[in-house]
């Protein structure tokens, strides 16, 4: 880290003091969500006579494959300046557009520690969609550990009410059953489907993680979070499975943020050794490449992490993020 911790203005003095209580949080969210989370989670798989859902295609795709890449450590700046880059907001939300944000609350963990979607990030994009005209924002997310625990301790559900976004906490009957074509896995499958009616435009929002099974967390696994069920049965082959996601759903536009970067014991962290500042905000419409470039902030190519390339394979984007010639601008 450097000297100073330039988000906000947070010395890095002031840095260390709310890590040390945000270590006290962690401990006390965790006997919290052991008590109160049910392990198979909600979204029982349905009954096999309930029909079937399949996601539509939330893409644009008369704006092509784009990417932006804006260096600084103020999150607010520089997803400004990436989406500035690609056209505004406002290319891809306009007047009464019904916009669903992805988020990654995956713990209940506070934002300090990098584990989940930043809260002063995702406002900033609610607060955008609504300046562009949009007539509803969504927040969801099915994290691991219970719901109510995720959304209040890292700040999401805040961040979500206080810019006019509804939060919405998933629920047994939230659940459909979805089947991704040629796949393996996602098939009969419960998908977090009440969040995603009347909507229009999809943007996800990940943090970029190390991952002990997949090698990285970012864009395309926070989709995971729409699965319902058992669905940790599927970290025995989660390359496949994550290739599968990115089938599943084509976003709108996916923000990767790479301001600080969990290194180490990801995807749950839980001690700023295991981050690096990094200081970069991705935006654009290509998931696969978003990911591609991630993984070179944890030091890894694209070949490195098996599951880019068979989203590639899939058709959902290019591993190649160079081609698309991203563009670079800095705060």
């Amino acid at each position: 880290m450097k000297e100073t911790v330039k988000e906000g203005g947070v010395s890095r003095r002031d840095f260390i003091l709310r890590s040390t209580k945000a270590g006290a949080l962690v401990a006390a969210s965790g006997l919290l969500s052991y008590w109160l989370y049910d392990s198979e989670g909600p979204g029982r798989p349905a009954p096999s006579d309930e029909a079937s859902v399949q996601l539509p295609d939330f893409s644009m795709p008369d704006l092509g494959r784009k990417m932006a890449i804006a260096a600084g450590d103020d999150r607010v700046k520089t997803v400004n300046l990436a989406l500035k880059a690609l056209g505004g907001i406002e290319a891809f939300i306009r007047k009464g557009d019904r916009v669903l944000v992805k988020v990654n609350a995956a713990f209940a963990t506070p934002a300090i520690l990098s584990a989940t979607t930043n809260p002063q990030l995702l406002g900033e994009v609610v607060r955008l969609c609504y300046a562009a005209g949009a007539a509803s924002v969504v927040v969801t997310d099915n994290p691991i550990n219970d719901p109510e625990s995720c959304f209040s301790l890292t700040g999401i559900g805040d961040a979500a009410r206080s810019t006019g976004a509804r939060l919405l906490l998933p629920k047994d009957s939230f659940f459909r059953s979805t089947t991704v074509s040629g796949g393996m896995h996602i098939a009969n499958w419960p998908l977090l489907y009440e969040p995603f009616k009347g909507v229009n435009k999809v943007i996800g929002i990940a943090p970029v993680k190390d991952h002990h099974r997949s090698g990285a967390s970012m864009v395309m696994k926070n989709w995971y979070g729409l699965l319902g069920g058992r669905r940790n049965i599927f970290h025995q082959d989660i390359h496949n499975l994550i290739g599968e996601l990115a089938v599943m759903v084509k976003p709108t536009l996916v923000i990767l943020d790479g301001t600080t970067t969990m290194m180490t014991n990801g995807p749950t962290g839980g001690s700023l050794s295991d981050l690096k500042q990094t200081s970069v905000m991705i935006a654009g419409t290509d998931q696969v490449a978003a990911d591609a470039f991630g993984a070179t902030l944890l030091g890894r190519k694209a070949s490195d992490l098996p599951f880019i390339g068979k989203a590639e394979a899939a058709g959902a984007g290019t591993a190649d993020f160079e081609t698309i010639r991203p563009i670079r601008v800095s705060s």
